[in-house]
């Protein structure tokens, strides 16, 4: 019996040595043309690659949708959200003692220390007095709290957190009323929260009442607990609420512009203040140059400082004329509305020429508005009020000069809190070289060149906040939450957490009631 395998020949095949060689000899020459090919091929394409990017003004990955602007931007599953989160307790029926602030500086920079003020009023368990507002020797205008902000709506939407009141109340000793004497005190700069519950609450304790005064950035911005952060954005973000009249007046303006389609809102930041302080004095004339060199003198600490290095790093506020070429190279027409925040441009028209030929559609709330409450008081707080509402609502914003400037700042943070809508924030310092080149008269490229820089800056989207950046500007993530996020610490809290508090509050207050009833 055969084995599998047995008796099966296999005929050795007669291959003729030559023309083994042979056949191996053409298959190398084949490989060989096949490699050359495939090199020549390579080379080819790579060139070929190089052109279209010559050819293109701007490869896909770097095209600017104005279409797409016009939207909110991409809010990556986060929406805005400052109610607390964890056991936030109401204010204690007794307090520390009373708060007096006296918050110095504009509207904007005010505002930022009246959610100061809260949180420090909470911090020491103290009973905050309705902040007073500097307004003599900045604005001229005695406005004050009451003739800005709803004080009604201030109160009633801060119940949760600090008992507010209009005034220090008296109080009757040995038969006799006796008004409560504020200590005054001066807080240091951005002071932390062991400052409040060390050296002032101990002063609160020992007089019944403390008066802070400065009271312009006076509390540290970057505090290690979410929940304090989250009470300054529902101070800054749902309980200042600008009086009826100016909400009344932005609405209207907001109305009449939106009624032709879609607009942006520039802060113009070329003022006399701003450019002295940024020491940018050389684009003008020697009479001009005089006045910028006194004020500075007169209102800021005595520094050398160069123009054209100044320039260079970005320092000097954009001219209108740069603003208008950087909104030019993104794509933006001279069919653009665009609504003006501006106080006196220094400079006067000649700044202002070539920006209005770019964009004819420019408008401020003089020229759209004819109220008489604007007409008397355009420069005092009712008119920056306005263009805070005005710059808030509009469908993009843009600032030029948001480094110092509060009223930039406070509106950024707030526009990423309304919704994520889109802001164009010039990077003056990528932007410096390409306006040098230009000035020199290296105009090839230019305007790819700018998107180049434009397309690298956030356009209202939630970003990690990094310092010199204020928390006014950016309290993503503390004032921020997600439906479904995979951070416990990111969730939303719940639909009824407001009812949650109030049903609390209203517990407490009960129970406060049936003891002074006993």
């Amino acid at each position: 019996m055969r084995r599998g395998g047995e008796g099966i020949m296999f005929k050795r095949p007669n291959y003729n040595r030559h023309q083994f060689n042979k056949k191996v000899k053409g298959l190398l020459i084949r490989f060989k043309i096949a490699a050359v090919l495939i090199v020549v091929l390579i080379i080819y394409l790579l060139f070929f690659s190089s052109k279209i990017k010559h050819v293109q003004p701007q490869p896909p990955s770097q095209q600017i949708s104005v279409q797409k602007l016009w939207d909110t931007a991409d809010s990556g599953g986060w929406r805005p959200s400052s109610t607390p989160r964890s056991n936030w307790h109401s204010p204690p029926n007794e307090s520390n003692g009373f708060l007096r602030v006296r918050c110095n500086g504009g509207l904007n920079q005010q505002r930022t220390a009246i959610c100061n003020a809260v949180l420090a009023a909470r911090i020491m368990n103290a009973t905050l007095v309705l902040p007073e507002l500097d307004t003599n020797s900045y604005w001229h205008d005695d406005s004050g709290f009451q003739g800005i902000y709803d004080v009604e709506y201030f109160i009633k939407a801060l119940r949760y957190d600090v008992r507010v009141v209009e005034s220090i109340p008296e109080i009757r000793k040995h038969g006799r009323t006796k008004k409560i004497k504020a200590f005054q005190l001066r807080p240091p700069r951005d002071a932390p929260v062991s400052w409040y519950t060390t050296v002032a609450l101990e002063k609160m304790k020992e007089h019944g009442a403390i008066y802070l005064t400065p009271f312009a950035h006076r509390l540290a911005e970057e505090i290690d607990n979410p929940e304090y952060q989250r009470l300054r954005c529902r101070v800054n973000y749902h309980a200042l609420r600008f009086k009826p009249h100016i909400m009344q007046l932005s609405q209207s303006i907001v109305a009449k512009l939106r009624s032709q389609g879609h607009f942006m809102s520039i802060h113009l930041r070329f003022e006399k203040d701003m450019l002295a302080f940024a020491g940018c004095f050389d684009i003008f004339s020697p009479h001009e140059q005089k006045i910028l060199m006194k004020y500075r003198k007169e209102n800021f600490a005595d520094k050398k400082l160069v123009y054209n290095e100044r320039r260079a790093i970005g320092k000097c506020p954009l001219t209108p004329e740069e603003v208008g070429l950087v909104l030019r190279a993104m794509g933006f027409n001279n069919s653009t509305r665009i609504y003006l925040a501006a106080g006196d441009l220094f400079g006067g028209e000649r700044f202002m020429k070539p920006f209005r030929a770019m964009f004819p559609l420019l408008e401020n709330h003089s020229s759209i508005e004819s109220s008489a409450d604007l007409t008397d008081n355009t420069q005092g707080l009712t008119g920056s009020a306005v263009d805070y509402m005005v710059c808030l609502l509009s469908d993009i914003f843009m600032p030029t000069y948001d480094g110092p400037s509060n009223f930039a700042n406070n509106l950024l943070g707030h526009r990423l809190y309304y919704g994520f809508r889109t802001n164009i924030r010039p990077d003056r310092k990528g932007l410096a070289p390409i306006f040098i080149k230009r000035e020199a008269g290296r105009v090839d490229g230019f305007e790819e060149a700018v998107r180049r820089v434009m397309m690298k800056t956030n356009f209202g989207g939630p970003h990690k906040r990094v310092p010199p950046e204020s928390f006014y500007t950016n309290s993503w993530p503390e004032c921020f939450c997600q439906v479904s996020g995979s951070n416990p610490d990111d969730r939303c809290p719940p639909d009824n957490m407001m009812e949650i508090l109030e049903s609390r509050l209203e517990r407490e207050t009960t129970n406060v009631t049936s003891i002074g009833d006993e």
